[in-house]
């Protein structure tokens, strides 16, 4: 049984052991929304703009995302603080075609361009099959499969690109240029429960797991990143010096440079590592995105599309004979939702440092501290 639900206050730093640091500390996902909600509105955000930006943030780390929820807020606010990202700017829809239209930020919050360019692409797929938002001016927009979540929500395929600040070399080079920039897409599955959601990195891992090692002060495999010598390193801290490693080599590189393509050089936003990263408060991001929302039943009847999908998911999941070690496979998108259902009945799992991080942003605005409880069990 969960203990009493109680309001975590940010301790002295000598008073903070090692265990506390480690230990974990649980929030709801209502309490989750509603804090998020209520640092970005004392940050200058309007209310549907800080209902979008923590609907992203929290549907992250619902997922297992942790890398991308609610501890990017103290990031996100840094920028704000200091003028290089309009927490009040409103996106603005231009249609170019029937069935393609871009959207420029105004440098507000990514999550909040990217939820116009989703809707303007689904809404354009309904009457034409397809419609596609290039997206300028923009910022870090969160967890791709968000976006993707929202498509499938109407009904829809989807595709879903960004570009991103500098972080991989090109095959074959020693410097920072491409960015760790996701490539996400989604279809609707037989069922409900079984949607195919693929939201991945180009990178051997996502940088943002890097981040989080470095701020719960673990250690990372040595086989994700290099130090600004070149050798492979194991510090946090050392590796975000360095360069992230490209999955399957130039593979993964190609991978970073198509988005690049399409949501940077596309868009008309910043590209070919000129895009800011979302941690460095010194000047706008730039950063570009590329949506596209298809209707599934295009080519044939629903129903035959979902038949198709549902013979696809038994294919993989079912009838796949799993591999020595290997308990069952999975769908693409079939953990993180099962983490959902899991952190809807127990909460989201955060630590010490990182509830004193969010701590410190509500102090600023004056908002209320984060309800935590001290096991799981959804407070």
């Amino acid at each position: 049984m969960a203990t009493p639900t109680e309001q975590q206050q940010p301790k002295p730093a000598a008073a903070v052991t090692e265990e506390e640091e480690t230990r974990k500390l649980y929030v709801t996902a209502a309490d989750a929304q509603a804090f998020t909600e209520a640092v970005l509105r004392g940050n200058g955000a309007p209310a549907d703009h800080a209902r979008t930006v923590a609907e992203c943030l929290v549907a992250a780390d619902l997922r297992g995302v942790d890398t991308h929820g609610v501890n990017r807020l103290p990031s996100y606010m840094a920028r704000v603080r200091a003028g290089v990202l309009d927490a009040a700017a409103t996106p603005t829809l231009t249609q170019v075609t029937p069935a393609a239209a871009q959207v420029d930020g105004h440098n507000t919050f990514g999550a909040v361009a990217g939820g116009v360019a989703m809707q303007a692409a689904v809404d354009m797929a309904r009457v034409y099959g397809i419609g596609m938002v290039s997206v300028k001016h923009s910022n870090h927009f969160g967890m791709s499969a968000w976006l993707v979540q929202k498509a499938l929500d109407e009904g829809m395929m989807s595709l879903v690109f960004t570009n991103s600040s500098p972080a991989l070399p090109a095959w074959g080079a020693r410097s920072k240029l491409l960015g760790v920039s996701p490539i996400a897409c989604g279809a609707p599955g037989g069922d409900d429960e079984s949607p195919f959601i693929l939201d991945m990195a180009p990178s051997v891992a996502a940088r943002g797991k890097v981040y989080k090692a470095k701020r719960r002060g673990e250690k990372i495999p040595l086989d994700w990143a290099l130090d600004a010598e070149g050798r492979p390193t194991d510090d946090p801290a050392a590796a975000l010096e360095g360069v992230m490693l490209p999955m399957g080599g130039p593979k993964g590189s190609a991978l970073s440079i198509m988005m690049d393509v399409f949501s940077g050089v596309f868009s008309g936003s910043a590209f070919a590592g000129h895009v800011t990263n979302p941690y460095d408060p010194s000047r706008p991001a730039d950063v570009g995105h590329f949506l596209v929302a298809i209707k599934p039943d295009l080519f044939m009847p629903l129903a035959d599309f979902r038949a198709r999908m549902r013979h696809l998911y038994d294919r993989v999941v079912k009838e796949s004979e799993p591999a020595a070690g290997v308990d069952r496979v999975y769908f693409p998108g079939e953990i993180e939702q099962r983490t959902e259902r899991e952190r809807r009945r127990a909460g989201i799992p955060y630590v010490e440092a990182e509830v004193r991080a969010l701590n410190e942003e509500a102090q600023r605005v004056g908002a209320e501290a984060i309800r935590v409880s001290a096991d799981g069990g959804g407070g």
